[in-house]
């Protein structure tokens, strides 16, 4: 087992409470509407401004791939050249953004602005594990939001299909994933869930050193489940049913994810890395296939 079984079922606990606040909070968001006898969804604008309206979602996949791709290659160069501080100011505004988009689904814009920048701050300025992993609930809220006009069924199996494939490669061909991974640990600015505990087996701890070890869920592997699983409630709803409903049936993922993930930490050895995005990708898919089943 590559963490102790109660670190594990807490990981496990925050990746569900993420995925399903997520999607309750995309399904409030998206409003339903009939258009000459057809169901239609509406994305309403966000603190951020007007959604984009696409016509061709099924290739959308493409778009966001090379985004992902952009978005590490300039997070190797920060590694690269130490620039961790820039890293900071990046995942600041990140941060700021996604939240104040999370949060301005529940409260006025003025606010959801004003708690975002409090917490975007806390979590850069003074991070600790109770503030970070539970901003990091709403940032992927806040991503799939922006997110989600791009997306339909097709796009959203794709995506699972070729970010899997690159993280595989990440890990364990070019390993650069582990050396970001390493980076934003050692920033204490780490985009995923992550929780700190001292192994019942450490040694005497040497002078300068932490026996503590992290626990880490990366911010993809939290994602793209989302985005898979509010593209196919979306689907569904598209399909007559109604916006509760649909909202049940498509949590079926995350149950199957959460168990591909809990199979993969229970199953992995320690102080290895292994690439998430293949199991969580079965576990959508398997979710997905056992809905197109009821």
């Amino acid at each position: 087992m590559k963490h102790t079984l109660q670190i594990t079922i807490i990981l496990i606990t925050l990746f569900l409470l993420t995925q399903v606040v997520g999607l309750a909070t995309v399904n409030k968001y998206i409003e339903v509407e009939k258009k000459d006898g057809n169901i239609v969804i509406n994305h309403k604008d966000t603190i951020l401004g007007p959604q984009p309206e696409i016509e061709a979602k099924s290739y959308s996949a493409i778009p966001i791939v090379i985004a992902i791709l952009i978005g590490t290659v300039i997070m190797l160069l920060l590694v690269r050249f130490r620039l961790g501080k820039l890293w900071k100011l990046w995942f600041f505004f990140a941060v700021l953004m996604t939240l104040a988009v999370s949060f301005n689904i529940y409260i006025a814009r003025a606010y959801a602005v004003i708690l975002a920048l409090i917490l975007a701050l806390i979590k850069v300025l003074k991070p600790n594990i109770i503030i970070h992993n539970l901003t990091e609930i709403f940032v992927y809220t806040g991503l799939t939001i922006i997110i989600l006009p791009f997306l339909n069924i097709t796009s959203a199996i794709t995506l699972l299909i070729v970010i899997s494939i690159y993280d595989m490669y990440a890990v364990w061909k070019s390993k650069h994933m582990i050396k970001l991974a390493k980076f934003q640990t050692k920033s204490r600015v780490f985009a995923g869930l992550m929780l700190q505990y001292a192994p019942k087996t450490t040694k005497k701890k040497v002078r300068g050193t932490s026996n503590k070890k992290n626990a880490i869920l990366g911010g993809g592997d939290i994602a793209f489940p989302l985005l898979f699983s509010s593209a196919v409630m979306e689907n569904l709803i598209l399909n007559g049913l109604p916006k509760n409903i649909a909202f049940i049936q498509s949590s079926i993922i995350t149950l199957f994810v959460a168990i591909a993930l809990t199979i993969l930490l229970l199953k992995s050895e320690k102080d290895k890395f292994y690439p998430a995005m293949p199991f969580v990708s079965a576990g959508c898919l398997i979710g997905y296939l056992v809905i197109l089943l009821i």
